[in-house]
């Protein structure tokens, strides 16, 4: 595994997006739920209970309702969990495409849900981020 990379411009020259196969849902499930069966890409325990990311498919079989049906690109740069930029920029380019993304970073990754049906134009999007090596930063003035 290579080192991870903070500087911003080096991140979004280098995010490498990755459109993954399939459909995912974010489902959300009572605490007391057993979830040690299922193939989680991803879960956050909430006052609510489970906020869990698991294959369409997946969640149909267990009865599941799905919250938000999603395409999963993942960026392969390996981001510093520290790294400040990355994350703004491709919500930037996303919702200025009229693209609504759900991030969560893992430990040497991040990863982005979009809406299935607008994945190829976030793909798009993503990869122009990435030819331009992301919107400008604004300058703080001097003394300011």
């Amino acid at each position: 595994m290579s080192a991870p990379i903070s500087d911003r411009a080096t991140l979004l020259r280098t995010m490498n997006p990755v459109l993954h196969e399939g459909a995912f849902v974010f489902v959300s499930v009572p605490a007391e739920n057993d979830i040690s069966g299922l193939e989680v890409v991803a879960a956050v325990l909430e006052d609510e209970g489970w906020s869990l990311v698991l294959r369409e498919t997946d969640a149909r079989a267990r009865g599941f309702a799905s919250r938000f049906r999603a395409a999963w690109i993942t960026l392969t740069v390996a981001s510093d969990l520290h790294a400040v930029g990355l994350t703004a920029a491709v919500a930037q380019a996303l919702a200025a495409a009229g693209i609504a993304c759900n991030v969560i970073a893992g430990a040497h990754h991040d990863h982005l849900f979009v809406p299935v049906e607008q994945s190829a134009q976030a793909m798009s999007a993503l990869r122009a981020l990435q030819a331009s090596g992301g919107p400008p930063r604004k300058e703080t003035p001097r003394g300011q």
